[in-house]
């Protein structure tokens, strides 16, 4: 199986409210077990491209899987995204989310829109009941396992907060991120939820400015 260390940025606030120890233990929890937990702690509130890029590179893993600090891994995360990855050969593999709500899954019919409310209903056609069509990319989540290499040639960096798609959410590093290395490698999808994201509307959304959101 691969050498994975997982990547994670977060801030003072998160540990205060416990969702940073969540996550961790959520890494301790993998029935396939990371060699490494790289944990930048964004101190000086910089934002999560900054808080990202430094995490990564403390990982020395030849794989890397994001995870942010409100979120968590259910505990077969890391073996699904794994084996997919050695059953594909790709660069980049992804899964689906379980929506939660303080600490409370919804369900799996729930997603959010980008005013921070949630809609009743199946996941959009194509975005995460689909496979992967690098003529038409499409925006994921940061919660992904990729090649640490192919991380570091790619990178992290502060993107304006001049656009948005029409549902409302804010293009992010994520998204360009993704969108360079579906230039240069193989994406995968894995039509299986296989961690939790905590929809709180308190996140700082990669931006400096919001640094003392939950």
């Amino acid at each position: 199986m691969l050498d994975i260390g997982v990547v994670m940025p977060t801030h003072p606030n998160r540990a205060v409210n416990g969702l940073t120890q969540r996550a961790i233990q959520s890494v301790f929890a993998q029935h396939f077990p990371a060699t490494q937990l790289c944990v930048f702690n964004d101190v000086e509130k910089k934002g999560a491209p900054y808080a990202r890029q430094r995490a990564l590179e403390m990982n020395t893993c030849a794989w890397t899987a994001f995870l942010d600090s409100d979120d968590w891994f259910m505990p077969h995360h890391l073996e699904t995204l794994a084996r997919a990855q050695e059953e594909t050969g790709a660069d980049y593999v992804y899964s689906w989310y379980n929506l939660v709500r303080l600490g409370h899954p919804l369900g799996d019919t729930y997603f959010p829109r980008g005013d921070g409310t949630l809609t009743d209903g199946v996941f959009p056609p194509t975005h995460y009941t689909e496979p992967w069509d690098p003529a038409n990319p499409r925006q994921t989540t940061i919660t992904f396992l990729v090649r640490t290499e192919l991380a570091r040639e790619v990178g992290f960096w502060d993107v304006a907060d001049e656009h948005t798609f029409p549902d409302g959410h804010r293009v992010g590093e994520d998204w360009h991120f993704t969108l360079r290395c579906n230039d240069i490698a193989k994406i995968h999808h894995v039509v299986e939820r296989t961690w939790y994201w905590e929809h709180h509307g308190l996140n700082t959304s990669g931006r400096p400015d919001r640094g003392d959101a939950a």
